[in-house]
């Protein structure tokens, strides 16, 4: 774990940032998602939700109910936090802290692995959170990134092979 990685997460999140979102854009941004991890053949979960609502749902061949949970735990890590699933994880690990009891968030319903990422509105914060689940942390933390960053027509987010752990 390093510092470098943390830095690169929060860069991305402080790029990833939407002028506006609604029901509308979260189908948008879930189907793309979905047809992101049809292509790949990857049995993911996918969720998009706010804390008072889930916009977009869908499971793809080989996820598993477990799979589900975990993208619904990490969504609620980064609706706790204000930052991706990773880095929150990442940030506690070199801080030598646990996510239960030390951070306060029970496994049950949080998780801080890679795959939550937070969906961010200009001049508003945090307003919703993209879970991912089914693949190995950094690539359900890429799958959500890509596609806000498709959305958003940015090149050069995805986190450098080098820090990729």
């Amino acid at each position: 774990m390093s510092q470098d990685l943390v830095d690169a997460i929060a860069e991305q999140e402080r790029r990833l940032v939407l002028d506006h979102f609604d029901e509308d854009l979260a189908f948008t941004l879930g189907c793309a998602l979905r047809e992101h991890a049809t292509a790949s053949a990857a049995p993911v979960s996918i969720e998009i939700k706010s804390a008072a609502r889930r916009y977009f749902f869908t499971t793809l061949s080989g996820a598993t109910p477990e799979n589900e949970d975990w993208g619904r735990r990490k969504g609620n890590t980064v609706l706790r936090t204000f930052k991706s699933s990773m880095r929150a994880g990442l940030e506690y690990g070199l801080e030598g802290r646990e996510q239960w009891p030390d951070v306060g968030l029970p496994y049950s319903d949080f998780v801080i692995h890679g795959g939550g990422f937070p969906i961010t509105v200009k001049g508003v914060g945090v307003i919703a959170a993209i879970g991912v689940s089914g693949l190995p942390s950094v690539e359900d933390h890429e799958m959500s990134t890509a596609i806000l960053a498709d959305h958003l027509g940015l090149t050069g987010i995805a986190l450098p092979e080098v820090l990729k752990i």
